[in-house]
């Protein structure tokens, strides 16, 4: 047995516990808060998005603490899509889609379809009682981007995506809650929603969701076009349709458990360790045993001590939680893109996940070192999600051949207008 296997065999049984201390409390720490917003110029600039709060006195006051209710945060606002689009996306293969329908003739009480629905799948719009659901829009969908980019205030580390909603009168998915922060954004027609904190958080069994068997709603509004509710995590709420036609945008922010975040990790180390020669086991003393089952206490220790080894090399866990994060999801895949326009910018593609930290760039589940003059641009490349002709001169060599891999990949695009 090498180290390698030891640390592979033993990694999850042994290092768990250690690991959530130093690398998950410093990401608790940054995902919480605003990063950096004074470079933005963001942190003290109040906006009728957030009902005249700042980005910064909205994250000390409400953020992951309390719902806020915002009357036309978005005055005007139309949806990302309309209906027929909308159903066109559901019937993409490479679009998450989900049917649901509250169908008082089944045993369950609900029906769920997961896609891709064709549009035969779906009930007539003039029926009540269904909700069509569209994950991941601003992947697709220029304008859900856009709308998206209104919450960058966030760290983008738990930013996971822009969902919308089209119900008919009295469509909806019933009371339930998430493991999210999330923005609801009605966009279109009206809905009505009831909320609550949730004491008992057990579900309504034999039915194909998730739905909180005892909800006791504290709060109720109907919510219009342009008006905005914030809920923290683990709210309990019910959304429910008023008259047809209803749309409304979901911006998503992720929490991940310690448990979670640890087991990618230790999955991305142990992936790294594999190739790697490491250190063999030795056991020149091992006596005879008549126990032969028994696990010796010597390849425990050396299991133990291998792990803890490279529990230690905190570069090696950052940077293993920076590919973890802006891994793109399963579903998520690129089209080659062509060789680099000269004298053009780029911009990152809409799939794209890219974030860095003091020593290391990431992108779509990969890390580059960085330092120096290209690390701040590519820092900028992240925050903004674009550098101008100009900005890519200023790259070095070697970083410039990374960003034309980049587009070759289709990860970045060429971007002609107003780059300069």
């Amino acid at each position: 047995m090498t180290e390698r296997d030891a640390i592979l065999g033993f990694a999850l049984a042994f290092a768990l516990a250690a690991l959530l201390t130093p690398v998950t409390a410093r990401f608790a720490r940054s995902v919480g808060a605003v990063d950096r917003p004074r470079a933005r110029g963001l942190a003290d600039r109040e906006t009728p998005l957030l009902g005249g709060l700042s980005p910064e006195s909205f994250m000390r006051r409400h953020w992951q603490k309390k719902p806020l209710l915002v009357r036309q945060a978005l005055p005007g606002v139309v949806a990302p899509v309309t209906r027929a689009e909308m159903f066109a996306l559901a019937e993409r293969d490479d679009v998450e889609s989900r049917l649901i329908v509250r169908d008082t003739a089944s045993t369950a009480g609900w029906t769920l379809r997961h896609g891709p629905l064709p549009r035969r799948a779906l009930p007539p719009v003039r029926r009540p009682d269904w909700t069509l659901l569209v994950q991941g829009l601003d992947l697709h969908v220029p304008a859900a981007r856009t709308l998206l980019e209104c919450f960058r205030f966030v760290p983008d580390a738990r930013m996971d995506d822009l969902m919308i909603s089209y119900a008919t009168d009295g469509g909806g998915v019933g009371p339930h809650l998430d493991n999210y922060d999330v923005f609801l954004i009605q966009v279109q027609g009206r809905r009505r929603w009831r909320i609550g904190r949730c004491a008992d958080v057990s579900f309504v069994e034999g039915v194909p969701l998730k739905l909180l068997r005892d909800f006791e709603p504290e709060q109720e509004w109907l919510l219009e076009p342009g008006d905005l509710l914030y809920l923290p995590p683990r709210w309990g709420h019910d959304g429910i349709a008023e008259g047809p036609e209803c749309m409304t945008c979901s911006v998503g922010f992720r929490v991940a458990s310690g448990e979670e975040i640890a087991a990618d990790i230790l999955t991305r180390v142990a992936e790294t360790l594999r190739e790697e020669a490491g250190r063999l086991y030795r056991d020149p003393q091992q006596r005879a045993v008549a126990n032969p089952a028994r696990i010796p206490a010597a390849l425990q220790g050396f299991a133990v001590a291998a792990v803890e080894k490279r529990l230690r090399d905190r570069s090696m866990l950052e940077l293993a939680l920076g590919e973890a994060l802006t891994e793109p999801k399963s579903h998520v895949w690129f089209q080659a893109g062509g060789a680099p326009i000269d004298g053009a910018g780029v911009r990152l593609d809409a799939r794209t996940r890219m974030m860095y930290d003091d020593r290391h760039v990431f992108i779509n589940g990969e890390s580059f070192r960085a330092g120096g003059r290209d690390a701040r641009w590519m820092a900028q490349l992240a925050d903004r999600r674009r550098l101008s002709a100009r900005q890519l001169r200023s790259l070095s060599a070697d970083a410039r051949a990374l960003v034309d891999d980049w587009v070759g990949d289709g990860w970045l695009h060429g971007e002609t207008d107003g780059c300069d």
